[in-house]
């Protein structure tokens, strides 16, 4: 049988320039090893790729539309499309590496799956996953997550999954995966479905290859609908980095696309409160990479903040560190009241209402110019159902900045 073998910038032990590895307990050695040989197996299997192929047709609704936003257009003076992700079935692009994820686990004969969430839209991906294929599914969720993504919450529950609050920490995205990581070292035969390009080689690269139907669709539709297969520019918000990187993946090796990510800013870059890891953060460990890592000078997780579930995270997955160390990405620092402009502005041109992590990507056209005749791609990652009550509650309490 064939092996996969990637397009990404990434060696054999999983290293992106000096960033990635695998740094887990030996506990773990054995079965992140299966899992990479699985993985490389069955990325490169025409029987696998069919099957999952199949179900993100004709269960997630793939191809997802790559819309041309007139109205936003002409309010920027540029050409803006947007990549639908946010109408995937469960609402966001988590889909597409839960179901490859979860297929790739019963492949490998496993019957209990683990996850972590922060938005919970993996946490919904999972679970739903995990119903269509009768996986038991255990699903660990910071507190304060829980309290803001209720909606989340209730359809992981009625979907089978037991939804865990952690407690600990922050209550939020890091301390939920320190809980997921917890109970993988304690239960080594569970499958662990990382939601972002992060954690210990293979994940980085196998969540951005279960994503990477995302920039595939993108150049055959460009090409179908202006004649040409790169845009100008593709726009993606940046937590772990999951939706970006698939938005990227066909991009990377073409120098005349630029590549914009948009991490979340919080209150501030300077201020304390934010989760702009490429901008504060240093080079150290997190969750099983060698990364850009917010912490103190002696290696001390720094909290956090973004008024966005999914970027709220003290570190970034080890493609992204080395896409932005090495210049071919773009990073823009994008504060909580410029998101929500944005995204109340995409909301009444267009009338789609986008996830809060999206509209970190919507906030750059407004801190960016662009030539009339350029192309300009965002990957709108989610829908902002969950995100319904954050609107309402600070719509009139924060002012752009």
């Amino acid at each position: 049988m064939n092996k996969f073998h990637s397009t990404l910038p990434v060696d054999a032990d999983g290293y992106y320039g000096r960033f990635g590895g695998a740094y887990i307990p030996e506990i773990l050695h054995a079965n992140v090893s299966r899992l990479s040989e699985a993985f490389h197996r069955y990325a490169a299997d025409e029987e696998f790729n069919r099957e999952l192929d199949l179900l993100l047709r004709d269960y997630v609704g793939r191809p997802t539309p790559l819309y041309r936003a007139d109205r936003l257009s002409e309010m920027y003076g540029t050409n803006i499309y947007l990549k639908r992700e946010d109408l995937c079935h469960t609402g966001a692009h988590k889909i597409n590496n839960a179901l490859g994820s979860v297929l790739l686990a019963k492949r490998m004969g496993k019957t209990r799956i683990i996850a972590e969430t922060g938005a919970g839209q993996h946490g919904v991906a999972t679970a739903t996953a995990c119903a269509l294929m009768g996986m038991e599914c255990v699903v660990y969720m910071g507190a304060l997550d829980v309290e803001r993504q209720s909606p989340n919450v209730e359809r992981m529950k009625m979907l089978g999954a037991r939804v865990v609050p952690v407690h600990s920490g922050n209550k939020t995205l890091k301390d939920a995966t320190n809980e997921a990581i917890r109970d993988w070292c304690c239960n080594p035969d569970s499958f662990y479905v990382i939601g972002s390009t992060v954690g210990p080689h293979p994940y980085p690269e196998m969540v951005a290859h279960f994503q990477s139907v995302i920039s595939r669709e993108i150049r055959s539709q460009l090409l179908s609908q202006t004649g040409r297969e790169c845009p100008d520019y593709v726009v993606a918000c940046i937590g772990g980095g999951s939706n970006a990187a698939g938005a990227f993946y066909h991009f990377i090796d073409s120098p005349e696309v630029r590549l914009v990510a948009a991490e979340a800013a919080g209150l501030g870059v300077d201020s304390g409160q934010t989760a702009a890891t490429i901008h504060v953060g240093s080079e150290g460990i997190i969750h099983g990479s060698k990364t850009l890592v917010m912490q103190t000078p002696d290696g001390q997780i720094v909290e956090p903040y973004s008024v966005s579930a999914g970027l709220d995270y003290p570190g970034i997955g080890p493609l992204h560190a080395y896409l932005a160390e090495t210049g071919r990405t773009e990073v823009l620092a994008v504060t909580d009241s410029i998101a929500l402009d944005a995204a109340f502005r995409v909301t009444r041109t267009e009338g789609i209402i986008p996830a809060l992590e999206s509209a970190h990507a919507l906030g750059v056209l407004e801190m960016k110019r662009f030539a009339p005749d350029d192309i300009v791609v965002v990957n709108l990652s989610g829908r902002g159902d969950k995100d319904m009550h954050t609107y309402m509650a600070l719509k009139d309490t924060l002012k752009n900045t």
